[in-house]
């Protein structure tokens, strides 16, 4: 299923139930990630004003081809709540050695608050081709 539009206008984002949501992120080649950049809605930008379903923790895996070993690549918390678009690094390495993967694992596992529901508007990973 696609999850993420190439629109980010308010209310064109990809909403789910509750604060928390695993996502599988299938690259189109194996890669050594450093960032992932998270974009959701805006406090000037919701019709509303507030940014209770935007993503406030979330973590980021590595996956083996086969999708079972794990690899934590970083835990994060959004502390701003004012940027709509923010890259967060990621670790590199394994015992010293860069790790390259094909597939990534976003776990949101909070937002700022909004009981209902949680909208991102689009996830993009950055990397070196392995």
């Amino acid at each position: 299923a696609l999850c993420f539009q190439p629109d980010a206008s308010p209310g064109y984002c990809w909403p789910f139930p509750g604060p928390r949501r695993e996502v599988l992120i299938r690259l189109p080649a194996q890669i050594q990630p450093v960032a992932i950049t998270l974009q959701h809605g805006s406090k000037p930008a919701s019709p509303l004003g507030t940014v209770g379903s935007v993503p406030r923790d979330f973590s980021v895996y590595g996956l083996d081809e086969e999708g079972k070993d794990k690899t934590l690549l970083g835990t994060f918390t959004d502390a701003t709540q004012q940027e709509a678009t923010l890259s967060f690094p990621l670790w590199l390495q394994e015992n010293g050695t860069p790790r390259a993967f094909r597939l990534l694992q976003l776990n949101i596992e909070g937002s700022w608050g909004r009981p209902g529901h949680t909208c991102i508007y689009r996830v993009q990973v950055q990397g070196h081709m392995a």
